[in-house]
């Protein structure tokens, strides 16, 4: 990880990331919650795309990872500027976006902000609107108020917070509940034993995007994570899929 660079936003906060010359359209990787970019299937679609030729770039959000910046100010608004400043800085032409979990949510904001430039979309158990659907209205009460919720992490020692100022941005960005102006090829994955992100969202989250060139595919025996060596491949199947598609429309 020899190759890590650092934007710097007009505020001073300081955004790392690794971006690899090579074909376009450029792969863009936004991971969930609370990861960053040297999760394992962002490291694996940054290695398969040096070794396809493709353009890639990764980035830590600013209060994950080697990014500058608290984690209890980060918002999906503050998290999609910093990834649109990041391509309009550092990529040529036109992208395809991959999110993971809750950035699958951030790569519809950012899909639809980038419009004509946005070449598709493939979401890894996606979990827009979660604000919503993912907490009780107990927990919703106590984040409206102003507190940080903490849950059992399933995957580290300490709890994951929710803290107001996300939640509040989050339901001021919910998407679901509309049509989503995404006109774009859209791949959407979601492992059926997932117990963070119920797969009926990915079905959901189908039937909102107004693009007809989207693909559903369930992996029965699939986790929330689907970082297993036959989920990996077939991300990167889906996502050569993708890229065969777009160039011989």
């Amino acid at each position: 990880m020899n190759d890590i660079r650092f934007h710097e936003m007009a505020d001073g906060r300081r955004i790392a990331f690794r971006h690899a010359e090579g074909r376009g359209p450029t792969l863009v990787f936004l991971p969930g919650y609370m990861s960053d970019m040297d999760g394992g299937k962002a490291t694996a679609l940054f290695d398969w795309a040096a070794q396809n030729g493709r353009a890639c770039l990764l980035l830590d959000y600013s209060g994950c990872g080697r990014s500058s910046g608290d984690f209890a100010d980060g918002t999906l608004s503050k998290w999609r500027g910093e990834v649109l400043e990041l391509i309009d800085t550092h990529v040529e032409g036109e992208v395809v976006v991959v999110g993971s979990s809750m950035g699958g949510w951030l790569m519809l904001l950012v899909g639809k902000a980038l419009g004509t430039r946005l070449a598709g979309i493939v979401g890894i158990a996606a979990a827009p609107d979660f604000t919503e659907w993912g907490y009780s209205d107990a927990q919703k009460a106590q984040m409206a108020g102003g507190e940080t919720v903490y849950e059992d992490n399933p995957y580290g020692p300490e709890p994951t917070p929710t803290h107001a100022g996300f939640f509040a941005d989050g339901q001021a960005q919910r998407l679901l509940e509309g049509t989503i102006a995404i006109d774009a090829q859209v791949r959407l994955i979601h492992g059926q034993r997932d117990k963070d992100v119920p797969w009926q969202i990915s079905q959901r989250l189908a039937d909102a995007l107004r693009s007809d060139e989207v693909q559903v595919t369930f992996v029965k025996d699939g986790d929330h994570r689907l970082s297993r060596p036959q989920d990996i491949a077939l991300l990167k199947r889906t996502i050569g899929g993708l890229f065969e598609r777009s160039e011989t429309t």
